[in-house]
């Protein structure tokens, strides 16, 4: 198609004064993520910006097809169903074309959105609310209003490239059975999910917020901006104001602040076109900016977000919202090689104003290198005092090794109850993971995509995580109104020395009479192959419990220093409820002494060795019982389960040795690390000793009274005293 752009387009229908129209309207349109002179600007530079340039005949190959196919607007289906699929990508359809009609003047891209709105518009004043919601607020296209509310941002846009090629009364006609109506479902039917401060209600928020702008009514974009009551208490600033925390960490986790980034970017990047005088992008000292960059940071190496609460374990920054993100970010907050760095993995920038500035940069560098992000803590909650998430992180780009730990709020509806939970991710994999959701998007025949029963019975539950587990019970006893209640606290973040970095936090009240503490270290020593994890979590009880220590893993277990009796020909599950059920016990051992075990993952061997002084048991599950849709997927897992009062579980996680099969080559499969010990333990003290081959020993000394790194403490354990200033000491010899 012939590159005309749309500035010169309408100047010549003006001229002539036959534009469809047949008034002579403004050029205020398109206004919300693209302008006429922006277009024209993109059109002039594709061929000196190769990021740009891709990024712009992807966009153009994908409509051009769009065109070329039969349209369809199917009656309303079942989620991830044909319908479902079908009503998403129309609306991406749309979109796509309204860009391309401001980037060319093409006229076959308007009305190919025409054609479609024509349909909906006739379909759309028919439908009753959606008849397989389930117990979701129902839409009219989809099952959820959720998808009404992305339906609708997504072709506001498409609306606002054409508003002006379009007639008055086509205008009218889309306003009355299709916009008006979904913004009345959206907004007036269910005014708890507009005003609920939740990714829902950004969507929701921002939406009707998008197409208020379009149609230039006011009164649709203040209700957009302060909620159905008017007083701020809901609306997009509500939203904006009390998703994040003031690091902009979001409580839900990454896997849906990326997916509220979208409404959020594209709401606030309209508001700065249409009203700068709000000033969204400085909004609660430039929040927008620290969320997005507290998301991007929220990764593992390999880019996939770190799945905390309901989250896949696959999505990662290639995801829509952080593309628009990177390049929308570059354009209001300024210069940043870490962009850069991020369009690289990227391959491709956003095809506006914004992305063509980025492309620029890209362009103007002799060389982009990939980001390594550094350890980093977040806080939580709106306040910033409701604990918090922390990283630690070494090594360089995508060989980074990574420990992270979550101690912050529950996160709403998607939180799992998973307090003190840790997650290792080493030579491009998550080594010790976590399971995510459960639930196979946007396959039909899984629960139509939603969220499976096992979501609730296995993966919210605590024996899912890499936490502890007290009397085989889930934290606050599977009750999410008390989980939302509280919250676990930071002790102490400490990173400055990049050998030993070190984060502890406290999770008190989880479980009645009992308060934990969790402390991880990530240590590296010059006679280590790699870096080790310890862990030393210590547990303050009224009373004496069963204590069950969860290790999720993957791969291949390799050897144990103990014998145990493996149920090759019946196998039960581990328990008779809170996520128990759903795992097979393969092995059992009873050992009293410290118990090791190696397992392969990759090319690389991973010994877990854990101190045992009394009696305990060792147990081998898989996940997968009771599971007659096979929902579940199979993975492997070890549970340390010991009885007591007043506790501290030290372990050591320590990746040794090089495996490749093909060149039948295998070194070192043993472990370096041979003993851990604990000392002893107060309310002032936690000392644990390490000894391996080649007389290597360290003693790490924990403060666990009030945190402060300057305090001087000394305590003594079986005669023998220790001494060191602030919360921590390694003393390695």
């Amino acid at each position: 198609m012939t590159k005309i752009s749309s500035v010169i387009l309408f100047s010549i229908l003006l001229i002539l004064g036959c534009s469809q129209s047949q008034e002579a309207v403004s050029l205020n349109h398109p206004k919300l993520s693209l302008s006429a002179q922006e277009a024209l600007d993109v059109q002039s530079n594709l061929d000196k910006l190769p990021l740009l340039e891709g990024s712009y005949q992807e966009l153009e190959t994908a409509t051009d097809q769009a065109l070329l196919a039969d349209m369809e607007v199917p009656l309303p289906g079942e989620s991830g169903g044909y319908a479902h699929e079908k009503h998403k990508q129309n609306y991406r359809d749309m979109k796509n074309a309204g860009y391309m009609f401001t980037y060319t003047g093409e006229a076959d891209y308007a009305q190919f959105i025409k054609n479609m709105l024509d349909k909906y518009a006739e379909l759309y004043p028919t439908l009753g609310p959606h008849p397989l919601s389930k117990k979701q607020k129902p839409g009219k296209l989809f099952h959820q209003v959720l998808n009404e509310n992305v339906w609708l941002l997504n072709t506001a846009q498409a609306y606002d490239c054409i508003y002006e090629w379009l007639t008055p009364e086509d205008r009218a006609k889309y306003e009355a059975n299709i916009f008006m109506p979904m913004v009345d479902l959206i907004s007036v039917q269910y005014p708890e999910e507009f005003d609920r401060i939740h990714n829902h209600g950004m969507w929701s928020t921002a939406a009707v917020g998008m197409i208020g702008l379009v149609m230039e009514n006011d009164e649709l974009v203040n209700r957009a901006l302060n909620g159905t009551t008017n007083d701020g208490t809901g609306g997009f600033l509500a939203q904006v104001e009390g998703l994040f925390s003031p690091d902009g960490y979001y409580m839900e986790g990454a896997y849906y602040v990326r997916y509220a980034m979208r409404p959020l970017l594209f709401f606030a990047e309209a508001l700065e076109r249409s009203k700068p005088d709000i000033k969204i992008f400085d909004f609660k000292d430039q929040i927008i900016k620290k969320a997005f960059y507290s998301a991007v940071q929220m990764t593992y190496p390999n880019g996939a977000f770190i799945p905390i609460n309901d989250a896949s374990l696959s999505m990662d920054i290639l995801a829509p919202g952080v593309l628009f993100g990177t390049s929308v970010i570059f354009d209001r907050y300024g210069y940043d090689k870490n962009l850069l760095g991020l369009a690289k993995i990227q391959g491709g920038v956003y095809p506006n104003g914004s992305g063509l500035k980025l492309a620029q940069a890209y362009a103007a560098e002799t060389e982009v290198v990939e980001p390594t992000w550094s350890s980093i803590e977040f806080v939580d909650g709106d306040d910033g005092k409701q604990g918090g998430f922390g990283i630690l992180r070494t090594g360089e780009g995508k060989d980074q090794t990574l420990l992270a730990m979550k101690y912050g709020v529950h996160g709403l509806g998607h939180g799992h109850f998973d307090k003190l939970h840790f997650m290792y991710y080493d030579q491009g994999s998550d080594v010790v993971p976590d399971y995510g959701f459960s639930r196979w998007i946007n396959i039909e025949t899984k629960y139509g995509g939603r969220y499976l029963p096992e979501n609730n019975s296995y993966a919210k539950q605590t024996i899912a995580h890499n936490t502890l587990v007290v009397d085989g019970k889930t934290q606050n006893y599977n009750k999410r109104k008390a989980a939302e209640k509280m919250h676990a606290d930071r002790h102490f973040f400490e990173v400055a020395n990049p050998d030993i970095q070190v984060m502890s936090a406290k999770a008190n009240g989880y479980y009645k009479g009992i308060d934990m503490q969790r402390t991880l270290f990530l240590i590296k020593d010059e006679r280590l192959d790699f870096p080790v994890v310890v862990d030393v979590y210590r547990v303050d009880a009224d009373d004496t419990h069963q204590y069950d220590m969860p290790v999720h893993f993957h791969g291949q277990i390799m050897n144990t220093n103990f014998k145990y009796d493996t149920q090759t020909k019946v196998q039960k599950p581990m328990g008779k409820g809170h996520g128990y059920e759903h795992i097979w016990k393969t092995a059992e051992a009873t050992v009293k002494s410290d118990a090791s075990v190696t397992w392969l993952d990759g090319n690389r061997y991973y010994s877990y060795l854990t101190d045992i002084t009394d009696k305990s048991t060792m147990m081998f599950g898989m996940t997968g019982a009771n599971d007659p849709n096979f929902n579940l997927r199979n993975e492997p897992i070890i549970v340390r389960r010991s009885s007591g009062e007043d506790m501290v579980f030290a372990s050591i996680l320590e990746p040794h040795g090089y495996f490749n099969e093909a060149r039948e080559t295998s070194v070192n499969v043993h472990p370096s690390l041979t003993e851990i010990r604990v000392i002893g333990q107060s309310a002032e003290a936690t000392v644990v000793e390490i000894r391996g081959k080649n007389d290597l020993q360290w003693t790490i000394l924990i403060n666990n009274g009030a945190a402060d790194a300057d305090a001087e403490h000394t305590v003594e354990f079986s005669g023998v005293s220790y001494s060191w200033k602030g919360n921590y000491k390694v003393i390695q010899n």
